[in-house]
C-alpha cells in the first residue's frame, strides 16, 4: 500500500518488481486498495484547532466527453492529522467529534459555503470559534480597485479587529467590488478577529496553510497526470493517501 499510495497503480507494479523481484499487477493493486479497511486516527492530544478546505478530483467519463472535476472535503487536525472524503461528509464530522477537544475549538476556512457548512456540524456552536482564514480576507480586500492607501488603512483596520473601520472606509466607494467587498464582510463578520492579538499570543492558526498544504499533498496521488476515477472508488483511494499522509505505513507498522 505504501507505493500505490504514492504513485500510479502501474508505477508501483514496475517498483514493486524492482524491489523484491515480484509482480503485483497494477489492477491486483488497485482492488487491494479498494478492500482497504482503514480508521482515521485518534488525536494524542486535545484537540485545538481545525483547518477546512475543498480539493478536486477528475472523475471518469466516457471517451471524447468534457472532464468531470468534483469536490472532497479535506481536513487537518492541529495541523498535524489528514482526513479526506469525496461526497461523505458524516464520516469527517465523526471523526472529527469524537476527537478530545479544547474549549473552544477554533475552526479556520475561507470563504466559501460549503466550509462553513461542514464545520457548523463541528463541536457546539458555544464551543466553536470560527475564524476567516486571514490570506483569503486580504486577497480578497486587494480585488477592490482604487486607492492603494485606502486599501492598506482596511487592512491595517481589518488586522486589529476593526472591521467596523474597515466597511466605513468604503461608505463612498461606488465601485462593483467595493460593494461585494462590503458584502463580504458583513457576512463573515463573526469570524473576523483581532487578527494580531491572535497571532501575537499564539492563541490559534490565523491561516489555513495547513490544510491548504495536505490538499496538495493529497493532490499529489489523486490528480497524477492522465488520472481518472470512478465515483464510488475516489474514497478508498483517499483513505490509503491519507493514512500514507498519516504515518500508517511507516517502517515498523501494518501496511
Amino acid at each position: 500500500m505504501n507505493l500505490s499510495a504514492q504513485s500510479s497503480f502501474a508505477q508501483a507494479e514496475r517498483d514493486i518488481e524492482l524491489l523484491v523481484g515480484v509482480r503485483v499487477g497494477h489492477s491486483t493493486q488497485h482492488a487491494l486498495v479498494q478492500r482497504q479497511e482503514l480508521s482515521l486516527p485518534e488525536c494524542k492530544q486535545t484537540l485545538a484547532d481545525v483547518c477546512v478546505d475543498g480539493g478536486k478530483v477528475r472523475l471518469r467519463t466516457p471517451i471524447g466527453d468534457a472532464c468531470e472535476w468534483r469536490d472532497y472535503t479535506a481536513v487537518r487536525l492541529s495541523g498535524i492529522y489528514y482526513g479526506a472524503r469525496f461526497r461523505d461528509p458524516l464520516t469527517l464530522h465523526d471523526w472529527v467529534n469524537s476527537q478530545p477537544m479544547s474549549a473552544p475549538l477554533v475552526c479556520l476556512g475561507d470563504a466559501h459555503v460549503g466550509v462553513w457548512k461542514f464545520i457548523s456540524h463541528l463541536a457546539t456552536r458555544e464551543q466553536r470559534v470560527e475564524i476567516l482564514d486571514w490570506y483569503h480576507l486580504k486577497e480578497n480586500l486587494y480585488k477592490v480597485e482604487g486607492s492603494l492607501k485606502r486599501l492598506q488603512q482596511a487592512q491595517s483596520d481589518l488586522w486589529r479587529g476593526r472591521w467596523h473601520s474597515a466597511v466605513a472606509r468604503f461608505e463612498t466607494h461606488t465601485g462593483r467590488q467595493a460593494h461585494n467587498f462590503v458584502a463580504y464582510l458583513e457576512r463573515h463578520r463573526h469570524r473576523l478577529v483581532n487578527y494580531e492579538y491572535v497571532q501575537a499570543e499564539q492563541i490559534a492558526p490565523i491561516g489555513s496553510g495547513a490544510v491548504e498544504s495536505a490538499i496538495k499533498q493529497i493532490a499529489h496521488r489523486m490528480k497524477l497526470s492522465g488520472a481518472q476515477w470512478d465515483g464510488e472508488r475516489v474514497n478508498a483511494m483517499l483513505n490509503v493517501r491519507c493514512a500514507y499522509l498519516n504515518g500508517a505505513y511507516a517502517l515498523g507498522r501494518s501496511a
